[in-house]
């Protein structure tokens, strides 16, 4: 007597740190201000339209920050299935990755406003809506010196540095109004959860979330998903908190 068995497709499958979830994708090119082309790849929801728009910006190129770093390519992996949500990605001047290499030379976080800008002008060309910047290490210095359009609708900052933003530029956005996010891994190489709040208290708006056991580069899945959560709940709430198998 034989028993049909339920086909594999019924079974939900765990979500792992390979796992790649349906999206439309395609490669993109920016164009900046002072004329060079950047290197990305917009991921959108399959079959409808997306609820808000994650422009994501790396960690530092010449430590091997790119728009493949594994954070910003799960986000991209999964967030468009998982949260409704265009996510895009872009190597910033000088920066190679698989996509392949934007021109220019890296320009110690000053002349990458012009790459900020030209993201931000693509989602907007592109009725992209409701963007908010995700920056990690490296890439929050970029949200909080130049991520202040009035098209961004906030920033969630991943294991900020305050290294080349500094004050002026956190009173900057304290005036700007904008919701700012920061996650700060209890093990951060350069900024831990306590001077973290003391520092984003000039900013009113700041809200700061410590990470336990978390460190700079968020090594491991729960690390992961911590992130991710903590990004969908400030962007698309309704999708909060994400499922860990699909």
């Amino acid at each position: 007597m034989s028993h049909s068995q339920p086909h594999a497709e019924s079974q939900p499958r765990d979500i792992r740190a390979s796992t790649v979830l349906p999206a439309k994708r395609d490669d993109i090119e920016l164009h900046t201000a002072d004329g060079l082309t950047l290197v990305g790849e917009l991921a959108l929801p399959e079959g409808k339209p997306p609820v808000a728009t994650l422009v994501c910006l790396h960690p530092l190129p010449t430590h091997g920050g790119m728009m493949d770093s594994h954070v910003l390519r799960k986000a991209s992996y999964r967030l468009p299935a998982l949260a409704d949500l265009a996510v895009l990605r872009f190597n910033t001047r000088g920066t190679t990755s698989e996509r392949g290499t934007s021109q220019g030379s890296f320009g110690e976080g000053e002349t990458e406003r012009y790459d900020v800008a030209a993201a931000l002008e693509y989602a907007e060309f592109h009725d992209l809506p409701h963007p908010w910047l995700v920056g990690w290490s490296f890439g929050t210095e970029l949200a909080l010196k130049w991520g202040r359009d009035p098209l961004v609708e906030g920033a969630i900052l991943l294991s900020p540095p305050l290294r080349r933003a500094g004050e002026a530029d956190l009173d900057a956005w304290a005036e700007f109004g904008r919701p700012l996010v920061a996650l700060v891994p209890e093990f951060d190489d350069y900024l831990q959860p306590e001077e973290a709040t003391r520092r984003f208290a000039r900013v009113p708006q700041a809200e700061v979330v410590g990470v336990d056991g978390a460190k700079h580069l968020w090594v491991g899945e729960p690390y992961v998903r911590i992130v991710l959560n903590e990004i969908v709940r400030r962007v698309n709430p309704a999708a909060a908190p994400l499922p860990m198998a699909v």
